[in-house]
């Protein structure tokens, strides 16, 4: 299991900040070990974001992400206090899913 995602939101004047950074190494599986030997590809496929359960955001992913992304975006509503979820898939199945309170 990779390791936390960083998630900071802050509600303001009905919208809300939510920063996203992600531990994971989106290998691309085009480059190549000392030895010459390719590095499998490895990488998110699939973001999501939920604010109380609703999806504010949805995002699909590729091998051209960099390594550990990092993900800023704002939407309309939230209150201090309510739940946002960030949830990942990459392509060998593992996940991973966090959880803040919006300061």
């Amino acid at each position: 299991m990779a390791n936390p995602i960083r998630i900071r939101a802050a509600a303001r004047d009905g919208v809300t900040e939510v920063r996203v950074l992600m531990s994971h190494v989106m290998e691309t599986g085009q480059r190549k070990d000392a030895s010459g030997a390719v590095i499998p590809a490895h990488f998110i496929t699939e973001l999501t974001v939920r604010h109380n359960d609703r999806v504010v955001l949805s995002a699909e992913f590729g091998p051209s992400v960099s390594a550990n992304p990092y993900l800023a975006f704002k939407f309309n509503g939230g209150a201090k206090g309510d739940r946002v979820e960030v949830s990942w898939i990459d392509n060998k199945g593992d996940t991973r899913s966090d959880e803040v309170q919006i300061a």
